[in-house]
């Protein structure tokens, strides 16, 4: 099974800033990621909709939203879904 690169990029990242870890794993995690987004295997603006579409239907389900804001979630949904 292969990993979702969104997620191997989070832990990249988190390498990246973490002040226990060595100068030398940084510096391997920080070319990773360059390889990652300079190959394409990490597209930011198909993970920024998916965040996005997560959190409209997110809102669907919450009762703690108000009806107009859970409209404009369906709004967004089915625009978000037409542009793919």
């Amino acid at each position: 099974m292969s990993a979702n690169p969104g997620n191997v990029a989070g832990g990249l990242k988190a390498t990246i800033s973490n002040p226990h870890t060595s100068e030398e794993a940084k510096e391997r995690a920080n070319e990773r990621l360059q390889d990652m987004e300079e190959s394409g295997e990490l597209d930011h603006k198909e993970a920024h909709d998916a965040h996005v579409a997560r959190g409209r239907k997110a809102a669907l389900h919450n009762p703690n939203v108000s009806l107009e804001a859970k409209e404009r979630s369906k709004k967004a949904l089915e625009e978000l879904e037409d542009e793919i």
